[in-house]
């Protein structure tokens, strides 16, 4: 009895060590087939939204070189302080020199990156990394996974994937059968200066749907695109979400022009979360965005739903950081860490 008790605690030992696995072909976000030689240790990420899900895997530490910047993203440096030491550079774009230089083993970028055949031929496994819904990112996040290269990135792959299904299903199972009669129509402006709005074949789409609201700007096509004053009255939603650093309305050109707006009159013009990176953008607190959502557009569906608890927890399991209260409440109001 005694020696498979020693057994049983040597396994359960052994699960919770991360081994690296062997070299492997990664397929990338755009269909390319990178060789890993080995499991990258040395990282550089010239997408600003692929830091969280390199977060996400507990693989923060391995980003070498950076395109973020901490005061621009205050809370990403905060949960992950190696970051300070990362070459930071302004704009997406890395000297090769550079990046061998720091022994870089492997280098995401974002799609259309013009330098990513300059790091190709520098020798480093360069990934092109892109989604606009919760399925490619999470192919995206299997990816990254594989190319860090170990068991325990993997297994945190599969649970934050897990995570995102199963708060997806939840919404989904009270927002589906809403009428659109009792779907608030949002809009969600991306900047003030100029003038930007999110439209469909989007992931801002995708969540506004799911958390039970209408997109009046569905007739835009893509992200960031720019309007007129006049469309937004014309669309004359019922709630505006404005994203994390874009300013507030009733400090720009618009809040006069914009006072007759039903979102305005009730009231219901908020500012979207930030955390490590703006929730309601591409990274892996869109699991925290979608209850975000949820819980503001439906308040009595979601009445059980306590998102401050929520944000704890998220960063606790997928980040592992402890976020107090008072942290997690500024994060929800898209303030920067005390």
């Amino acid at each position: 009895m005694k020696k498979k008790l020693q057994a049983l605690c040597l396994s359960v030992s052994l699960a919770a060590i991360s081994y690296p696995l062997l070299a492997q072909t990664v397929t990338d976000d755009v269909g390319n087939h990178v060789e890993i030689a080995h499991p990258a240790t040395r990282i550089a990420d010239a997408w600003y939204a692929h830091h969280s899900l390199l977060m996400t895997l507990g693989a923060g530490d391995l980003i070498v070189a950076t395109v973020n910047h901490p005061a621009d993203r205050p809370w990403m440096f905060k949960i992950q302080p190696s970051l300070n030491q990362a070459l930071q550079v302004q704009g997406k774009s890395f000297l090769s020199e550079a990046l061998v230089a720091r022994k870089v083993d492997a280098v995401f970028v974002p799609a259309n990156d013009p330098d990513a055949s300059a790091y190709r031929q520098a020798g480093i496994p360069t990934l092109v990394m892109r989604f606009d819904d919760f399925a490619s990112m999470q192919r995206s996040l299997t990816a990254t996974a594989h190319v860090v290269g170990t068991s325990d990135a993997l297994r945190r792959a599969q649970d934050y994937n897990r995570y995102l299904d199963q708060q997806i299903a939840a919404i989904k199972q009270k927002t589906q059968g809403l009428k659109t009669g009792d779907r608030p129509r949002v809009l969600h402006i991306q900047s003030l200066h100029p003038l930007k709005v999110d439209g469909r074949n989007t992931l801002i789409d995708t969540w506004i749907k799911l958390a039970g609201g209408q997109n009046v700007a569905e007739q835009v096509d893509g992200n960031m695109k720019e309007t007129s004053p006049e469309a937004v009255i014309r669309w004359n939603p019922d709630v505006i979400i404005i994203g994390a650093g874009a300013g507030t309305l009733q400090d720009s050109d618009y809040a006069s022009l914009f006072a007759s707006l039903n979102a305005v009159k009730q009231h219901k013009v908020w500012q979207n979360p930030a955390g490590v990176f703006p929730w309601d953008r591409y990274g892996t607190e869109t699991a925290l965005q979608i209850q975000w959502a949820a819980k503001m557009l439906h308040p009595e569906l979601f009445a059980d739903l306590d998102i401050v608890q929520a944000t704890q927890q998220f960063y606790q399991r997928f980040y592992d950081y402890t976020l107090d209260k008072e942290d997690a409440q500024r994060i929800l109001r898209a303030l920067p860490p005390k």
